[in-house]
């Protein structure tokens, strides 16, 4: 029996996106837990095995479940309520959490004075830098002073690529570019050819930043591509098999990273419309964003409160404040967003696949 197209798996009705997301957001909670009190990303297992940290795969994640569910959202729904949507799904838990983490976090954990701390020019400058450009390696005045990383919204950072990346289903929606589905398969072969040609001529040298630049864009152009062909392209377990073992065999070339990251866009949409759907488990709240956002300030909090003890050590307690935290936030900020976006695009309930920014 032949695998389904990734149509026929999407009309079937259950899919394990939510619980997906989930997954990935704990990921990157416990993929922090190795570097947040050493500063030192590479100790983690994954990142000597790979190149790449949990983190960084489970943001690989995150940006093809974004790539595939943004660009249904936009095709199905039209530019103006897409829009909508997307501003509505990822604004409201960012202002919340700026605020919480600036106002709140910051002035219960500065060595300043409350009344200074709040004069002081750091602070404003913080929340209109995280709010209009996502800048996630700027400190708060008299934060985490003595943490290998001073920066209270770590995370935020991948917000500025997701925003991009909608900005660029925006455009390619209203160059009708939607409707012609080769396009996407250019974009996608165009951006692997580059991260390719650019891996191969610089090597060892190639920065972080010029990497992720060509990723994040690579990765959400996978998943465009995925949804846009959902007609043709099949949920197979074979395919997958054949894309692993093709970055496993060039591991040591420059078309590895390409090849790795087209694997794991596949890989997520097929864990997340698949045969291991039924398995996945399907929260009723979407924590993923929530957990994102505040799995890093609650981690460094944690390690000024006892910064002789690891990571790994404060991994459980993180989680175990994390979790609370996002869950206020999905029911107190999100849900409720989500509920003035199905007012105002004139439905009654609320859809199930809405995804957030990583």
């Amino acid at each position: 029996m032949s695998a389904p197209t990734i149509a026929i798996a999407l009309e079937r009705g259950r899919n394990g996106f939510t619980g997906l997301r989930l997954m990935l957001a704990l990921a990157v909670v416990v993929s922090h837990a190795f570097s947040v009190a050493t500063g030192a990303a590479g100790d983690e297992p994954l990142a000597r095995l790979t190149g790449y940290t949990l983190g960084e795969h489970a943001v690989n994640g995150f940006f093809a479940v974004s790539g595939f569910l943004v660009t249904m959202s936009c095709d199905r729904r039209g530019i103006r309520d897409y829009a909508l949507a997307r501003t509505l799904r990822i604004l409201p838990g960012l202002v919340a959490a700026t605020l919480v983490v600036s106002l709140g976090l910051g002035a219960m954990l500065t060595r300043l004075p409350v009344a200074e701390y709040l004069r002081d020019p750091a602070l404003w400058t913080f929340i209109r830098g995280t709010l209009t450009t996502f800048k996630s390696n700027a400190a708060l005045p008299g934060v985490f002073e003595s943490n290998p990383y001073r920066a209270p919204l770590g995370t935020v950072w991948t917000l500025k690529y997701e925003v991009l990346c909608y900005l660029g289903v925006l455009v390619a929606a209203l160059c009708g570019l939607l409707r012609r589905r080769w396009s996407a398969l250019l974009i996608v072969a165009g951006l692997a050819l580059a991260l390719s040609i650019v891996a191969g001529l610089r090597g060892p040298d190639l920065s972080k930043g010029t990497e992720t630049a060509l990723r994040l864009p690579l990765i959400f152009a996978a998943g465009a591509a995925l949804y846009l062909w959902r007609a043709r392209l099949r949920i197979s377990g074979a395919a997958l098999a054949c894309l692993a073992f093709g970055a496993f065999i060039l591991a040591r070339t420059p078309a590895y990273p390409a090849l790795l990251f087209l694997a794991e866009a596949y890989g997520a949409v097929w864990l997340a419309v698949g045969p291991m759907a039924r398995r996945l488990f399907d929260p009723p709240a979407d924590l993923s964003y929530g957990i994102y956002l505040y799995g890093w300030p609650i981690q460094q909090s944690l390690h000024v409160l006892w910064p002789q003890a690891s990571g790994l050590a404060l991994l459980i307690p993180a989680l175990g404040l994390t979790l609370p935290v996002a869950t206020l936030s999905w029911y107190g900020i999100e849900r409720p967003a989500l509920a003035l976006k199905a007012r105002a695009l004139g439905r009654r309930r609320l859809g199930t696949i809405e995804p957030a920014g990583p």
